[in-house]
């Protein structure tokens, strides 16, 4: 008599990927810490706080490669993935602007369109499930490496070519911010518009 195989395990714990979002939002608190330690004169400590900064940056690549590659996606990282790295990005656009070294504008209208969209996303789970776009997580990835470039600023400003760069990256970032938002705001409108255009049938 044949028997049932037994559920085949994951080759790393199960809860790993959902710890790692854990410590990026950990990691939060620790990178403002560093950052306002010696804010202006404290370049170590620009540095540790910058290396923190790419630390839970790494953590947001690794916890979703893992959940995915393993099937270990579950409903705390859907729901607390994307609030650990819009409270990390953040984190960091509001410090640098409080250095004065990013004008506030640039930080309200982002912070204003990560949340908002996330909102959005929210509220549009009556209707449907809104994936990801690409062009989203491209835009992810550039906010990361603008982010990365600026915050030992006061180490770098006096190279011309990484000022140059470092605005290059920033300026790419905010526009596919708010590209990708407007791209989001389209979208929900045609879900809610196809959902709300669906014959509905009558209870028996």
């Amino acid at each position: 008599m044949s028997q049932d195989a037994p559920p085949v395990k994951p080759p790393i714990p199960a809860q790993l990927p959902n710890a790692l979002t854990v410590l990026r939002l950990v990691l939060v608190p620790v990178f403002v810490v560093l950052m306002f330690v010696e804010p202006g004169v404290g370049f170590g400590w620009r540095l540790a706080g910058t290396a923190a900064f790419g630390l839970a940056i790494l953590t947001d690549y690794f916890d979703g490669m893992l959940a995915r590659k393993y099937g270990l996606v579950s409903d705390f990282g859907k729901i607390w993935d994307p609030i650990a790295d819009k409270a990390l990005t953040g984190a960091a656009f509001i410090v640098l602007s409080i250095f004065g070294e990013l004008p506030w504008w640039i930080t309200v209208l982002i912070l204003a369109r990560e949340w908002g969209i996330t909102w959005m996303r929210v509220v549009m789970l009556k209707y449907a499930v809104m994936a990801a776009a690409p062009a989203g997580k491209l835009k992810t990835v550039t906010q990361a490496v603008a982010l990365l470039i600026f915050l030992p600023y006061p180490i770098w400003q006096a190279a011309p070519f990484w000022f140059w760069l470092g605005w290059l990256v920033m300026g790419a970032a905010f526009a596919l911010t708010v590209i990708t938002g407007v791209m989001y705001v389209f979208d929900a409108l045609r879900l809610r518009r196809q959902s709300n255009a669906e014959p509905k049938s009558d209870a028996s």
